[in-house]
Formats: structure tokens, C-alpha cells, sequence
């Protein structure tokens, strides 16, 4: 079979010719098995082809594929409804479903704008929201997303992230070593957060964007496509209670950090903050396309009836994956698992971290983990960082990059990984290191 007629413009980190795939292994048309520390970009959460997820997707095809929800409600969109009332906080009780994140953050900024009546829209620096026309323009994790798109829709304005490897006033005042203690403390920063991103976000206030028009902050609680950056819970704290004085929104993309990924069913459960809206995709039906935003009834009732909607959102049989997945869930301890592997791979990674100089940071919560990589002067080293993806995978680990520099490497393995596998995964991360040089 030839590949010719498929489109170019998908980036490709490899081009492996797929046979099959179970549990954290992907296996090829050659016989070749690989550990897949990528789970479809933090979407297979509960490992490749998990049995009973299977098995749900296969009954609910076989009852029916497709009912639009404007003519019939499938009973699995009820169940969905009822499984994450029992994982979200209790505030958060309607939901509003649809396919892509990117769906499901242009619906979630529909909804606050329409529920403020406010046109503005805040973001942050090294965000990633999706690559739909005003998704694109709430991206601000590197130019390749937007580039040759503008010009893309307005109001939307970015503050800096609150990223203490990077943090201008860290860098003047610390050391590299001072400056990765800074950021492995987070999020429990205990009060030594310097608060620079609260503050240029106060002065954007001032100066970009008036409080009156702003109708949300959209943030994610963990940076994913820009660097997978942990902030300080108190920049999370900070952005609520700017939000309750002036009557803003606050909406956390939680489309890659949901569903475990962070060692916490949603990576909120961290700092203790309940946004407004919540955005979900990705982990919640195990790689079929479902995504969600959850929000007060009180918000909710907002939004103007058949002034948003979609023909497939959602589909019966992603809705009766994710219910098979948030039982996998809870019931096979993936969460838990989550933080203990997490804990085991940053813990294994600091310990190269302290041999390995050109490993500037390692940082991450549960099973949403980065190793950033630096020059001799400190500076973003991406050739260092191919190189060692490369090599990785040249011994069948397979791992992808992030960041605006791509100096990044992000570990995201299926949450149903062991410990035995974390231990091969950092064996050959050291080899790599070794023969990288």
C-alpha cells in the first residue's frame, strides 16, 4: 500500500507502518515493538486497545453508531453525564459535548461570552488551544501553528505563563541549578512565587484589555504543547481571584492534562481552584473522539438555545467508550498508578539530571513529565534534544518534543504503565544520554 496520497502538511516525529497495538506497545509491519511513551499525544490513557474499553465501543456499535442528540438521547451520553459527576467537583454539573479540544474550546469561549456578554478573550504565553481559526489565535506556543493563517480573529490577548524555569526575574537573580530547585517545588511553591506573571497580567488590565470587556481567562493548569511547565499554585490562585473581582470567567484547558494524566483525575485537584468552565478531550473516551466542557447550571443557562451545537457531538459510541474509561479508571487505580509511576520516572530522570549537565530542568506532575535541555551557556539546545528522541527511538521508545525552542522532551505513557517499563524507559533514556555525548 502506498502512503503518496495523503496529505503533507501532518508533521511526522516517525513513520512507523502500524500492525497493531496493546497496552503501552506499539507493534509494526516488520515485527518491531515499541515502548509508546507518545499515547497518541496524552490520549491513551488507559493503554492501546484496553479490553473493556473495546468491548463498550463494540456493543454500543452494534445497538446504534449515531443518533444526532437534537433527535435522540443514546442512554450512553446519560451514563457519560452521571460518571463525571462522580470525578468532578460538584460544582461543575452540566456538560455540553463535542469531537476535537479544539471544538471544545471554541465552544467553551462561545459560552463565556455569551454568559458575560463580553467580547475579550485572555490566554497565555506558550499555550496551545487547538488549530481552528480563533483556537489558532488563542495558540501561543510557536509560530508553525499560526504561520500564513493571519490574519487570525481579534480580541484575544496573551499574558505571560507562570513558568519559574523561565521567569525573567528568576533568570537574573538565579543560577540554572537555583532555577530548576525553583521549578521542581512546583506547585507547592510555598509562598516564593515573585508573582511577575500576576503582575504583567494586572498591567495588561491597564493597558490591553479592560476588565469590563474581558470575558474569560482561558488557561491550562499544566503548559502542555509549551514545555509541559508546572506553575506555582498561587498563579492559579492569583487568576481566580482577579476573575471574582472583576467578574471574569476563568476556564482551564484541561484537554491534555485531564483523565489522570497528572496523577489527579483533573490537574485542578493541585491547586485546590474551581474554574468557571472546564475543557476536556483527549483521555476521556481512550482515542475516540469525544471532547466536553463542564460549567455551573447557572452559566449554562446562558447560552442561548440552537446558538451552538453539531451534527456527531456526542457520538454514541465515544460516549460509551468514555464511560468504559472513567470506570477503568477508578476502578483499576490508573490514577494512583499515575502518581506512582510519575514519582518513579522524575525521580529516576533527576538522578541522570544530576550526571547529565545538558538536562537543564525536570519538572511534571504525575505521568505528565519534562526533561528540558540546555547548551553549555544555558541556552535552549533543540539538536541535543533530536538527537536523544533519535536515539531513543533507534532502541523502540518512542517520545516527542515540545516547547517554542523543541527542547523539550515530554514523558506521557499510558497510565496503565508498571514499574518494571519505567525502569526499561530510563535505561535506554541513559543510554541515549551516554551516546549523545
Amino acid at each position: 500500500m502506498s502512503k503518496e496520497n495523503l496529505a503533507p502538511v501532518w508533521s511526522r516525529a516517525f513513520d512507523i507502518d502500524l500492525d497493531h497495538a496493546e497496552g503501552i506497545y506499539i507493534h509494526d509491519t516488520q515485527g518491531n515493538r515499541y515502548m509508546d511513551f507518545t499515547s497518541g499525544i496524552g490520549v491513551t490513557n488507559t493503554g492501546h486497545a484496553h479490553p473493556r474499553v473495546v468491548k463498550a465501543i463494540q456493543d454500543q456499535a452494534a445497538n446504534m453508531i449515531h443518533g444526532q442528540i437534537g433527535v435522540v438521547t443514546g442512554k450512553a451520553v446519560v451514563e457519560l453525564t452521571e460518571q463525571l459527576k462522580a470525578v468532578l467537583p460538584p460544582a461543575l454539573d452540566t456538560y455540553f459535548f463535542s469531537n476535537s479540544g479544539a471544538e471544545a474550546v471554541e465552544a467553551a469561549v462561545k459560552l463565556a461570552k455569551q454568559a458575560t456578554g463580553r467580547t475579550n478573550i485572555i490566554v497565555f504565553e506558550g499555550s496551545f488551544h487547538g488549530r481552528t481559526h480563533m483556537t489558532m489565535a488563542m495558540t501561543m506556543s510557536k509560530y508553525s501553528y499560526r504561520v500564513g493563517y493571519q490574519p487570525l480573529p481579534a480580541g484575544v490577548f496573551a499574558a505571560p505563563y507562570a513558568n519559574c524555569f523561565h521567569c525573567p526575574v528568576c533568570q537574573r537573580t538565579h543560577t540554572v541549578e537555583q532555577r530548576a530547585a525553583v521549578s521542581a517545588s512546583c506547585p507547592n511553591d510555598g509562598g516564593e512565587c515573585c508573582g511577575y506573571a500576576l503582575d504583567q497580567l494586572r498591567l495588561m488590565f491597564k493597558t490591553q484589555t479592560a476588565p469590563q470587556e474581558t470575558a474569560a481567562i482561558v488557561v491550562e493548569p499544566v503548559l502542555g504543547e509549551g514545555g509541559y511547565v508546572v506553575p506555582p499554585s498561587s498563579f492559579l490562585k492569583g487568576l481566580r481571584s482577579l476573575c471574582d473581582e472583576h467578574g471574569i470567567l476563568l476556564v482551564f484547558d484541561e484537554v491534555q492534562t485531564g483523565f489522570g494524566r497528572t496523577g489527579r483525575f483533573f490537574a485542578l485537584e493541585h491547586s485546590g481552584v474551581i474554574p468557571d468552565i472546564l475543557i476536556m478531550a483527549k483521555g476521556l473516551a481512550s482515542g475516540m473522539p469525544l471532547s466536553g466542557i463542564a460549567s455551573r447550571r447557572e452559566i449554562m443557562k446562558k447560552w442561548l438555545p440552537g446558538s451552538h451545537g453539531g451534527t456527531y457531538g456526542p457520538n454514541l459510541v465515544s460516549a460509551a467508550a468514555a464511560v468504559a474509561t472513567i470506570k477503568v479508571m477508578r476502578e483499576e487505580k490508573l490514577i494512583e498508578n499515575s502518581a506512582a509511576r510519575g514519582a518513579q520516572l522524575m525521580a529516576g530522570l533527576r538522578k541522570l539530571q544530576a550526571e547529565f549537565k545538558q538536562i537543564g530542568d525536570v519538572r511534571g506532575l504525575g505521568c505528565m513529565v519534562a526533561t528540558e535541555f540546555i547548551d553549555a551557556q544555558g541556552k535552549p539546545d533543540k539538536a541535543m534534544t533530536d538527537k536523544i528522541v533519535k536515539l531513543c527511538a533507534d532502541h523502540k521508545l518512542l517520545l516527542l518534543t515540545c516547547g517554542p525552542y523543541q527542547n523539550v522532551i515530554r514523558w506521557i505513557p499510558p497510565l496503565v504503565v508498571n514499574a518494571e517499563q519505567i525502569d526499561e524507559a530510563l535505561r535506554i533514556f541513559a543510554a541515549a544520554l551516554d551516546a549523545a555525548g
